[in-house]
């Protein structure tokens, strides 16, 4: 079968041909005639089957009659990473040129002045990601009402890096009378439940079964120890005669390392992940792409939606955490029927990795057998030094029962030795304390008497700021004059009567700073106090204002009865 016998236009026939197809691959053959009839598809297919043509080339042909209107894409294309929507992009461009359909890409990283304009003057194709998509719905400079064509592709890959939310919402705000296509290279349980939601009576086009990996490819495994695996990677690189390489690693810090490692020992790398600027990350691909560099260390985000053709190494640094993620990665080599080596660095803590891989592929990884790195292998049952520092090259914690000898930089680590049984600890019996001698109580000496401090005027502190100021004092003597000054109109301010200040030691409980009012004045005009004396319950009291005040040295007039004289004697009794 050919591409002209599955309907498509002669303007597309002939754009595809100038391209360099003749026949097209499995998915291809089967998608293009459904798409073409207006059908929802759900395409399973290995990546570099052609997944991005078996929707590209039909929607051109769909697209060549109509007109777009202004922010109101005629057909939007939804794509996980920004390497991926460039990749469509320009597939897009490919094959469409003997057609005037425009197209805008939104994509982060990009300005969005110019995709605003693009946006403005009306497109046919919408290529976009989620988040940089919604940000322009929000700011309300796109409507999606007018869409007749939706396609999700990598939707596990938009699964994995929880874009499902946003593309719920996308798919909410676009006609519900639309055409779906729906295309991933992995289909477990939850993409199937995406599907059922999104699509309408889809056609299921499945050319391989899930998640397995092309037969061009030779793959190998080689178990080191964490610390060797750079050294593991240089003697790989050098013993196979590496033309062009992917080199994956899991994490983006850990592909600044190795990318800065490399570099060092003289290869010629480039690197890449997502957290690098948009202009540095097209940079970096243009560079690998063009020859100018034969090594690309990066992150998963390479692993979906690169094209490059003539790759002849894959190689995994790092074993990859989600095992679907495997296939990604190893086919980016070995495209288009063409052979590719995809090489695996392992370490004995990747046990469970390397399980889920192999029950994946329903078959174990070969052993890589190069004598340059016969020295470096290791069992996979053997200890893992360096495990815990991720192999960055440093030497990690000690591991249970490898004690550590001496301190600092360069120690090294003891011999192997079992832990020391523990045995229990009869605790020591509990003596009861003894009581404390019990401490005299000090009584303080009285504090000297308290001495009066007059407070200035407030006018005198205003007049004497006022000199001060006039004298061209130093701010820092001005300050603390005036701070000074300030205080004690404070202390005047608060002692409107003038009451004199005392100063009070600080073991005399006082009222305060000033003496109350009512503690200065005598009530009895210098006289004292008369002493107290007993009252009945039923005498009635004297009037304040007529009754005598008594003195001390009055005698008074009766004395109490409990106080009564004994009476004389009788004469008789004498």
């Amino acid at each position: 079968m050919e591409f002209a016998d599955l309907g498509l236009s002669p303007d597309t026939l002939k754009a595809v041909t100038d391209a360099g197809y003749l026949t097209p691959t499995p998915i291809q053959a089967q998608a293009i005639p459904v798409v073409l009839m207006g059908r929802d598809v759900l395409g399973v297919a290995q990546t570099g089957t052609g997944k991005t043509a078996a929707f590209t080339v039909p929607m051109i042909d769909i697209l060549a009659d109509g007109r777009s209107k202004a922010r109101m894409p005629r057909s939007l294309i939804l794509a996980p990473t920004r390497e991926l929507a460039a990749q469509i992009s320009e597939s897009f461009v490919k094959y469409g040129k003997y057609h005037p359909l425009s197209m805008a890409l939104l994509i982060g990283g990009e300005s969005f002045t110019d995709q605003e304009k693009a946006l403005d003057r009306g497109v046919d194709v919408l290529i976009a990601t989620p988040g940089r998509l919604l940000d322009l719905y929000e700011r309300g400079r796109i409507l999606l009402n007018d869409a007749k064509i939706l396609v999700i592709d990598e939707a596990d890959r938009m699964l994995d890096m929880g874009f499902i939310p946003d593309v719920e919402r996308i798919v909410g705000l676009l006609p519900k009378m639309r055409q779906t296509l729906f295309f991933s290279a992995t289909m477990d349980k939850e993409i199937r439940k995406l599907a059922d939601q999104f699509l309408m009576n889809p056609k299921e086009i499945a050319v391989t079964a899930a998640a397995t990996a092309a037969k061009t490819i030779e793959q190998g495994m080689v178990t080191v120890k964490t610390l060797d695996k750079r050294e593991a990677l240089r003697r790989l690189l050098r013993g196979k005669g590496v033309n062009n390489a992917f080199i994956f690693c899991n994490r983006k810090k850990d592909v600044d390392i190795l990318f800065k490692s490399l570099e060092k020992h003289g290869f010629n790398v480039v690197g890449l992940h997502g957290d690098m600027p948009q202009s540095k990350r097209n940079e970096m691909l243009a560079k690998f792409k063009a020859g100018e560099a034969e090594l690309l260390v990066c992150s998963d985000v390479a692993a979906r939606g690169l094209d490059i053709s003539d790759v002849s190494h894959v190689i995994n640094f790092d074993v990859p955490v989600n095992a679907e993620d495997y296939i990604h990665r190893i086919g980016r080599t070995g495209r288009a029927g063409k052979t590719g080596h995809a090489y695996t660095i392992a370490t004995p803590s990747d046990t469970r990795l390397l399980a889920a891989v192999e029950k994946m592929l329903k078959g174990p990884i070969p052993p890589l057998d190069i004598p340059e790195l016969a020295e470096l292998t290791v069992s996979a049952d053997a200890s893992d030094e360096g495990a815990r520092d991720g192999g960055r090259g440093k030497r990690g914690r000690p591991e249970r029962g490898r004690p550590e000898r001496g301190r600092g930089r360069g120690r090294e680590r003891g011999p192997d030795r079992e832990r020391p049984a523990k045995t229990e600890e009869v605790p020591a019996p509990v003596q009861a304390a003894e009581p404390e001698a019990v401490q005299p109580i000090v009584i303080a000496e009285a504090p000297e008497p308290l001495q009066e401090t007059v407070v200035e005027n407030l006018d005198e502190v205003r007049e004497r700021k006022g000199r001060d100021r006039e004298r061209g004092r130093g701010r820092q003597d001005r300050n603390s004059d005036a701070r000074g000054a300030e205080d004690r109109a404070r202390k005047t301010r608060r002692n409107p009567h003038g009451i004199a200040e005392m100063d009070i030691a600080d073991n005399v409980l006082a009222f305060g700073g000033f003496t109350p009012a009512f503690l200065l004045v005598d009530p009895y005009g210098g006289k004292g106090a008369p002493p107290m004396r007993a009252v009945e319950d039923d005498a009635e009291l004297p009037d304040e204002e007529t009754a005598p005040v008594e003195t001390a040295d009055a005698a008074p007039e009766s004395e109490p009865a409990d106080h009564a004289p004994e009476p004389p004697a009788s004469s008789s009794a004498a």
